[in-house]
């Protein structure tokens, strides 16, 4: 056991081999390594902060069944998602032994090598469960116990964690219709972490939905309101925005296939709205149901306050087996070409030089980035860049986002980080990695003599905590 391999996280990780610039990079991640995590955008489920004895289950429940950065990598090499305890829509059978999986999981995790996944779970299990050992096929089951070990301890609830991360504020996205029970719970419980809803309505919003039709019964129920018109849905989606920020949300999110945004008349409204209720609304329904949403979900931010966050481009469940047996969310979502500036005209001309709009826009098309995406947002006053997204939250991903984003719109046009993660133990790990390329960015600027150091310290601080809070409108008091 002694003679195990270990595992391998510099200190310098991360920083450009360069002695100066390695130097400085060092100085600057040091000034904010322990500044408190603000995670404005998120997936990580509130009943995990709901129940103080909320317990994480086995290593698997908490690092392989929910991931879907984990599991995608061995689906793609072959293993069946059943085999990791994936469950199935139809209830079929899916294996149970989760020392089995994990078996399975240590085996194979050399897939990860150089990918912001393996980088993310080796710092995650050292730092948080303090694991030692590279995680290998041999060291597998021991490493199984020690974090079982940990789960099992009181230390490792889900909000003693919270603190023992210094989680200043933790959003997560929420369908327009959930009751919010679990915010209400924790808010009722009296423990002082922040965690706060945020509105996402593409459920009732994109026509095109599987299942609309009862998401829109649902909306009805949850509001009171008869939605059997296109004004009455209007006024439900109002009102859930309102119960949302009563409930502490300071953003809504939104997410289609394309930018497109374009306005309809109320008539025409009203038209593909009942043509949807009766199962008859057509793609291009769809498309400008949603474009025309989008543009009412900017006015009503206006209105509410609410920062609006918008990610098009990525081409929705795209394995149909995968969808057919397993249903959304399961690693199969692929990215497409994007068009953001004549897409997005007809919304940021009726309400981008607005002061009190805030549009945070994503992509998962690099190709944007300094042709569309830069220009906006280094243009029209609602607009701010969210970090790199998705496939390309990663250390290479983040350096092209700052060397292409940054010019042309600087550094203070973007949202800062967000961890955007469903695995709630990775969360450090993920800013860590964020700081460091920052630091790294940074200290390359001064390097070449664009920035001094005074200038330098107050950029990485900005970028790994100050940008965020701004963006969001997070800071104490506000939401």
């Amino acid at each position: 056991m002694t003679n195990r391999p270990k595992v391998f996280l510099p200190d310098d990780r991360y920083f450009d081999p360069n002695p100066r610039q390695k130097e400085i990079a060092q100085h600057l991640y040091a000034m904010v390594a322990d500044l408190p995590l603000v995670c404005p955008h998120g997936h990580v489920d509130p009943r995990t902060f709901a129940d103080p004895d909320y317990s994480f289950g086995t290593p698997v429940d908490l690092l392989i069944i929910p991931d879907h950065y984990v599991f995608r990598m061995l689906y793609s090499q072959g293993i069946p998602l059943e085999q990791l305890s994936i469950p199935r829509l139809d209830g079929g059978p899916v294996e149970e032994d989760h020392r089995k999986i994990w078996q399975i999981f240590a085996d194979n995790f050399y897939l990860f090598r150089g990918t912001p996944t393996g980088m993310w779970l080796t710092h995650e299990l050292q730092s948080v469960f303090g694991v030692e050992d590279k995680l290998t096929g041999e060291s597998a089951q021991d490493i199984y116990d020690q974090i079982a070990g940990r789960l099992a301890s009181s230390e490792f609830r889900p909000r003693r964690l919270f603190e023992r991360f210094n989680i200043e504020a933790l959003c997560t996205t929420d369908v327009a219709t959930d009751p919010l029970d679990h915010h209400r719970a924790i808010r009722e419980s009296g423990w002082p972490g922040r965690v706060l809803p945020t509105f996402r309505p593409d459920a009732v919003v994109n026509v095109d939905t599987p299942g609309w039709r009862a998401n829109v019964e649902a909306l009805s129920e949850v509001t009171g309101i008869e939605v059997n018109s296109y004004r009455a849905f209007i006024q439900a989606i109002e009102n859930r925005r309102a119960y949302f920020k009563e409930m502490g949300a300071v953003a809504t999110d939104h997410a289609a296939l394309t930018a497109y945004t374009g306005e309809l008349s109320d008539r025409e409204a009203e038209a593909i709205f009942q043509r949807a209720l009766k199962g008859q609304a057509t793609a291009e329904d769809a498309t400008r149901f949603t474009g025309h949403m989008l543009m009412e979900n900017a006015r009503m931010s206006i209105e509410d306050g609410l920062v609006m966050q918008f990610h098009p481009g990525s081409y929705r469940n795209h394995n149909r087996f995968i969808f057919d047996r397993f249903g959304p969310d399961m690693g199969c979502d692929i990215p497409i070409q994007a068009e953001f500036t004549r897409n997005l005209r007809p919304l940021l001309n009726k309400y981008g030089n607005d002061g009190r709009f805030t549009l945070i826009l994503f992509t998962v098309d690099e190709t944007t980035y300094s042709r569309e995406l830069a220009p906006l947002a280094g243009h029209y006053p609602a607009v701010r860049l969210g970090p790199p997204w998705w496939f390309f939250d990663s250390l290479n991903g983040m350096t092209r986002y700052f060397e292409q984003i940054t010019e042309t719109a600087g550094l203070y046009n973007t949202a800062g980080f967000n961890d955007d993660t469903r695995a709630f133990p990775s969360i450090p790990a993920r800013h860590d990695l964020w700081r460091r390329a920052s630091a790294n960015w940074i200290a390359g600027l001064v390097v070449r003599g664009i920035v001094d150091m005074n200038d330098a310290e107050e950029m990485i601080h900005d970028a790994a905590y100050r940008l965020a809070k701004r963006a969001y409108k997070l800071e104490e008091g506000e939401g």
